[in-house]
């Protein structure tokens, strides 16, 4: 029972902490949030949802349809070469065809070596782009930052129980969209 009545203080706190810091100001009203000490934002929101991020995912889709097709292509004619050597296995020496079937597993573990990294570079693209976006983007989240006084912007998954009113994200990616668009040219100098 103590651990409970602990536990509804400590909320009761933290809930009038955030009251407290929550105060309405007209400049931070014009950016469609509060005067608040503390700001959310949803990371994966805002790159998945910024032209910058929606540029990423397609062209991540893209590599990787085409990845996807020349995948097949390469699994089709392996199957054509494994079925030769099958039928050419009768006619041979064991320890010819041992050769041939070594040579055969390797190029077949090359292959997969190389599209491993192939798939594991379209992964890395995701991650480059979210390295962009956050390094541009906080400028703009000073930015709002001071409109709003605030001190800190939190992850909004971290945070146990907030407001709406103090989660910037839709504020800040309108903002990253009209400073940086869909960001083509910050990554031609960068990859």
């Amino acid at each position: 029972m103590r651990k409970l009545f602990n536990e509804f203080w400590r909320f009761a706190l933290i809930a009038g902490i955030l009251a407290i810091s929550i105060i309405p100001d007209t400049s931070a009203q014009e950016i469609g949030t509060v005067r608040s000490a503390f700001l959310t934002i949803e990371l994966d929101r805002f790159f998945s949802q910024s032209k910058f991020g929606l540029r990423i995912a397609r062209e991540i889709d893209e590599a990787g349809e085409l990845l996807a097709a020349e995948n097949r292509q390469i699994e089709a004619e392996l199957v054509l070469e494994e079925q030769g050597l099958t039928e050419r296995r009768k006619s041979m020496e064991p320890i010819e065809f041992r050769q041939l079937a070594d040579a055969f597993d390797e190029k077949v573990q090359e292959f997969r070596r190389v599209q491993d990294g192939k798939v594991r570079q379209l992964s890395q693209k995701r991650v480059n782009g979210q390295n962009i976006l956050f390094q541009e983007a906080r400028p703009v989240l000073e930015q709002l930052m001071r409109e709003t006084g605030a001190v800190v912007i939190l992850e909004r998954s971290n945070v146990f129980l907030s407001a709406n009113v103090i989660d910037i994200t839709d504020v800040a990616i309108t903002r990253i969209d009209a400073a940086i668009g869909d960001g083509s040219a910050l990554e031609d100098g960068r990859e």
